[in-house]
């Protein structure tokens, strides 16, 4: 049972936590476990039609948990969206893998609530990213599409890294589509096109748990690296 303590922080609380998942049954719990509590009013596990205990296991660890069928990155963010509470006023995004350290959430969060960013993104290259975490053409596509924005776009960015937070009312003005792997690039673009305040902070990233459902199988590699190639220059014509 909730403490009067639990209930006051859930109450101060002025964000939420989405995490995406899919098989991640071995990191699930141990990403949960390190959430700080008094940051969120509310974690949501949108669990992408996963075949092992993640979802039970979140359920355990006190999260609510969404489903999505449709299997996509973006779908289950859209699905997870659905299910915030009235008041939230920024959105943080995070993987389900154990590779963000979520005890870093302040970082993102702390020029939101100071009015001096309304979208921050955690970026791994000015970070301290463990050996092995991301692999070889994890970083060549990242520099790939980070220089695609820069040159259509005009802003440097680092990194398309997954840790990252929105303001509540900026997301909503993003109107986010993308349902599969371009979601993190449609949110950057679209919050450059839109002229909000766009900040990176250096986070840390881990090897992850178990084996990435993208990075670790080059069929997935290739087709998220076309669909965010893709997704730039749609993106730049309908500029």
């Amino acid at each position: 049972m909730p403490t009067a303590t639990h209930l006051r922080c859930a109450l101060e609380a002025r964000a939420a936590l989405i995490i995406p998942a899919l098989d991640e049954e071995p990191a699930i719990g141990r990403t949960l476990d390190q959430v700080p509590a008094a940051v969120y009013r509310e974690v949501i596990v949108a669990d992408n039609g996963s075949c092992d205990r993640t979802a039970k296991i979140a359920r355990e660890r006190g999260a609510t948990v969404v489903t999505e069928a449709e299997r996509g990155y973006g779908a289950a963010c859209l699905c997870a969206l659905k299910a915030l509470p009235k008041g939230i006023e920024a959105v943080v995004f995070m993987d389900a893998d154990s590779s963000d350290d979520p005890s870093e959430a302040p970082k993102l969060l702390d020029p939101i609530y100071q009015g001096r960013a309304d979208l921050v993104i955690g970026s791994r290259t000015l970070g301290n990213a463990e050996p092995g975490a991301l692999e070889p053409h994890q970083i060549l596509g990242n520099r790939l599409a980070t220089g695609l924005i820069r040159i259509f776009f005009g802003y440097r960015y680092t990194d398309l890294g997954p840790f990252r937070a929105i303001g509540a009312d900026a997301l909503r003005k993003l109107n986010m589509r993308d349902r599969n792997y371009g979601w993190t690039i449609e949110m950057q673009i679209k919050a450059l096109r839109k002229g909000l305040r766009v900040m990176e902070v250096p986070v840390t990233y881990r090897r992850r748990v178990g084996t990435s459902k993208i990075s670790g199988n080059l069929r997935a590699s290739v087709a998220a690296g076309v669909k965010i190639i893709w997704t730039v220059f749609r993106l730049a014509v309908r500029r």
